[in-house]
């Protein structure tokens, strides 16, 4: 569990793309307050499962996310906000938050395609966003632009699962 001590920063999924050239799956979070962001390399699988909650595909048969979801659902426990807590050796951490004050610890792209299923808000540390966020000043904003428009055309199948 975080440190009560700690300050938090309300972020925003910009989306989900491929890295090149390693083919890597990277997740963007944007500051809400600011021009800073978070890039997270993640697993093709949970890059795919962020994807699919952010154009709102339901698959034929549930993926983990939204089996958990149905989970929660089902014994009437909200999610209520998940927090990216720190970085210790280029690895990130996060946690989970339930109705009941329980939190669970997870790994920040479950986290993050939990919260997307079930409209939660994303937390990260300050500590965290100030030691791994990248500062975008306004007149590169065309670029974020651009890489918006790729996410806006990219789809799930794009990351060779």
């Amino acid at each position: 569990m975080s440190d009560p001590k700690t300050e938090f920063v309300k972020v925003n999924v910009v989306g989900v793309r491929v890295e090149m050239p390693t083919n890597q799956p990277i997740i963007l979070l944007q500051d809400e307050e600011g021009d800073r962001y978070l890039p997270i390399w993640v697993g093709a699988v949970e890059a795919t499962a962020i994807a699919f909650a952010q154009q709102g595909i339901k698959p034929p048969r549930p993926l983990t996310h939204d089996l958990f979801t149905d989970v929660l659902i089902t014994l009437q426990v909200k999610l209520v906000e998940v927090r990216i807590t720190s970085l210790t050796d280029g690895v990130f951490f996060a946690e989970i938050e339930f109705g009941g004050g329980q939190v669970l610890s997870s790994r920040p792209s479950d986290a993050i395609a939990l919260a997307l299923r079930n409209e939660a808000s994303i937390f990260v540390a300050e500590d965290v966003l100030a030691a791994a966020g990248i500062d975008i000043p306004v007149e590169e904003e065309d670029q974020l632009d651009k890489f918006r428009e790729f996410l806006d055309q990219v789809k799930p199948e794009d990351f060779n699962l």
